[in-house]
């Protein structure tokens, strides 16, 4: 419904209107006496999403918005006060620390209400939102009286301004149900800040960089949005792409010039090629630790870096050493750098100086496979790197993929699936947190109605929010979700297997999980369920894949599955973890192996 079809009778009128106005199309939402006239408001104004769990809601709106395309609408999160706030926190985190955009709004009692200096509560769920989201969020604000559009505007704008991140905003009963304030219907211009921008001595010196090497990779984040590298694709050259977890959809797997996700638990073959780069531009990428190991002091160790990134913090963090920092869009510095490089008329002599190292990197693929022979699947299971590949090559180019965030399945995709241009595919590994997979689907299957959703998850993680089913199955949604059954929280179980000797605790069903009978919770919602066979995972299944609506598959996993390969550390007699460089993932290459995908590194930097 537009903005101003139904004349704004109260304040809470009023500011969902505005929302309206900015593009909010969708609220998901957990009723509550303390946004009962917030409720009243967006019924009449928006498409509603009643959720079973308030972290479900902004974690919903989060991937809502990160997967819209363009001219979509936006979504946020309507929480009450008191524990809706408290039990969407982890969401505003996990938006937070991904750098993207989320609106949580949240109720509050009346402003007589409110706690004074010194108290913990007067009125009845109260709790002080703003100083519990302060340090998660870009803006936090409390609204005890009406405010003008331009200030609440401005304020909701921050959310996707600049660096994106989340904004909360309280306001007090009577404030929503208080008379509209003066309004001259006309939109409320902000002006928000411009993108740094690099300078013209920046870009010079990177594309004099560039010119002189004659192994670069440039390495897509997530800060290249997807139309950014639907753009950028075409002008570059014959460079090598790499790309972090962020922007994994950015560019084809077998586009000839990926390079693959370098990452602790990237691709070894995209490990060891970034590790021999003789330079490496970031364009939008933190390079946090997960990006360059924790021994970040030898990533990229042959290498000049140039870091590009909007937030000076990120750029001057002192890790790793980079030798350009550069503050400013990533999109804009690319095709400035690309005009400096001048490569006019010189694609043939682009292909000849950097066409040797694109090939070496499709033989390093060949003889470093994603489902590394070092990994044991006992009989009876399905490798889920099998299955990764099984997926991969029966998805089609407009689905969209929701790995997990963190466990075997979330690693085992971002480290084994084959993406195709055109799919959007989307995680949250920042935070990590398990039971992110479920929500996550909801907000990307209301914001795409007209794709298909794949939702991988492992039977731990889905069970911190499988109460969301409720929503899959009320909305009839279009979410197909592979469920690693391996009895509970299989990284924990391998961290207690690698470290304390097996002993142990709170990781399975033999010491203590409770994990539902699958069959049984899926019936209970009326959603299909059916069991994937090892011997052929998906035979017996297509028709249930293509068909529309829910589905459910159980991905029979191994729970001793080994997952290989992966950066190891070791304990220090400090009781300090000291872990490998990139390129030294376990279990170790025969020398042999070393010397055809390593020749510019020292075999001694192997061992």
């Amino acid at each position: 419904m537009n903005a101003g079809a139904i004349p704004p009778r109260t304040y809470g009128d009023q500011l969902v209107d505005w929302l309206v106005a900015e593009g909010f199309t969708h609220c998901f939402f957990l009723a509550g006496g303390n946004i009962m006239h917030l409720l009243d408001s967006a019924r009449q104004r928006l498409t509603l999403i009643p959720v079973v769990h308030e972290v479900a809601a902004g974690i919903a709106a989060e991937y809502f918005n990160a997967v819209r395309g363009p001219g979509g609408g936006r979504a946020f999160a309507l929480v009450t006060a008191g524990p809706g706030i408290t039990n969407v926190m982890t969401a505003i985190a996990g938006a937070f620390q991904e750098s993207r955009e989320l609106l949580v709004i949240g109720g509050q009692v009346k402003m007589d209400d409110l706690a004074g200096a010194g108290m913990r509560q007067r009125g009845i769920q109260e709790i002080d939102g703003v100083s519990l989201t302060a340090s998660i969020t870009k803006r936090s604000l409390r609204i005890d009286r009406p405010i003008p559009r331009r200030e609440f505007v401005a304020s909701v704008a921050q959310t996707w301004s600049g660096r994106p991140g989340p904004v909360f905003i309280e306001i007090c009963l009577d404030a929503q149900a208080a008379a509209p304030v003066a309004d001259d219907g006309t939109l409320a211009v902000v002006v928000l800040p411009e993108l740094p921008r690099a300078t013209e001595q920046q870009v010079e010196d990177a594309a004099s960089l560039l010119r002189q090497s004659q192994r670069p990779v440039i390495l897509f984040g997530g800060g290249v949005s997807r139309s950014a590298a639907r753009r950028l694709l075409p002008a570059l050259p014959d460079l090598p792409i790499a790309t972090s977890w962020n922007a994994l959809d950015r560019i084809d797997y077998d586009d000839p010039r990926s390079f693959g996700r370098p990452d602790t638990w990237g691709m070894r073959w995209s490990n060891v090629l970034l590790q021999q780069a003789d330079l490496v531009i970031a364009l939008g990428a933190r390079l946090s630790l997960q990006q360059t190991g924790f021994r970040w002091q030898e990533f990229a160790p042959l290498a000049r870096v140039v870091h590009v990134d909007i937030d000076p913090s990120e750029l001057h963090k002192g890790h790793p050493e980079v030798d350009l920092a550069v503050e400013g869009d990533a999109e804009d510095f690319a095709r400035r750098m690309l005009a400096a490089l001048d490569l006019s008329g010189d694609r043939h002599s682009c292909a000849e100086r950097w066409g040797r190292w694109i090939q070496f990197g499709r033989v390093v693929r060949s003889l470093l496979p994603l489902d590394d022979p070092a990994n044991e699947t006992a009989a009876g299971f399905l490798s889920p790197y099998v299955f990764a590949d099984e997926l991969s090559s029966r998805l089609g180019p407009s689905d969209v993929i929701v790995p997990c965030s963190s466990g075997g399945a979330s690693t085992v995709l971002m480290q084994a699936f084959r993406q195709r241009l055109g799919q959007t595919v989307l995680n949250n590994k920042a935070l990590a947190s398990m039971g992110y997979g479920l929500s996550g689907a909801i907000g990307a299957a209301l914001s795409m109605p007209n794709r298909r959703v794949l939702h991988v998850e492992g039977d731990g993680g889905f069970a911190q929010n499988l109460q969301e089913l409720g929503t899959v199955a009320a909305q009839r949604l279009n979410i197909k979700t592979f469920l690693f059954t391996n009895d509970g929280y299989a990284s924990i179980r391998m961290t207690q297997r690698n470290y304390f000797g097996g002993a142990y605790v709170g990781c399975d069903l033999a010491t203590g999980v409770g994990i539902p009978d699958w069959p049984l919770l899926f019936e209970a919602y009326q959603i299909p369920f059916h069991a994937l066979d090892p011997s052929d995972p998906f035979g017996t299944v297509s028709e249930l894949l293509e068909a529309p609506g829910p589905a459910a598959f159980a991905v029979p996993v191994d729970p001793e599955q080994t997952y290989f390969p992966k950066i190891t550390s070791q304990l220090t007699p400090s009781g300090g973890m000291r872990s490998n460089p990139l390129h030294r993932m376990t279990p170790d290459l025969s020398d042999d192996l070393v010397r055809r995908v390593l020749p510019y590194l020292p075999l001694e930097d192997e061992r």
